[in-house]
């Protein structure tokens, strides 16, 4: 299964992608859209700093277009190939599937995104 040292332990629990030990976001529920962009300025255990530079995460905007795409794939061959919708349902389908997840597709470009600049260190220690 998934342990800490793996990028995509980081990328799908949205933790810090250094030490592996916190969530970067100050409520883990993408669901609660007034918190959806918020984040912690710093880990409390490793002390990185989550915004590297101003408008850092508009870079994750490119990766959000490529996990889009994924969601809206996933929608067409389920809904399409599996269940054997019309086309016309299919893509109703897929604009659902869309706006249901877009809070999961913004948090998980975020994680990608930062885990592309920053790497997990098993040695560092912690601050406290």
């Amino acid at each position: 299964m998934l342990k800490k040292g793996n990028k995509l332990y980081s990328i799908l629990t949205g933790t810090c992608p250094k030490c592996h030990s916190e969530s970067m976001y100050l409520d883990k529920n993408p669901y609660k859209l007034g918190k959806l962009f918020k984040m912690h300025d710093r880990c409390t255990t490793c002390n990185t700093k989550y915004k590297i530079e101003p408008s850092f995460f508009y870079g994750a905007m490119y990766v959000s277009y490529g996990v889009g795409i994924a969601f809206a794939v996933a929608a067409f061959v389920i809904s399409y190939l599996f269940v054997g919708t019309s086309l016309v349902n299919t893509f109703v389908s897929i604009v659902t599937t869309l706006i249901v997840f877009l809070p999961v597709i913004i948090r998980l470009s975020r994680n990608i995104w930062i885990n592309f600049f920053i790497h997990y260190d098993p040695n560092v220690v912690k601050i406290n």
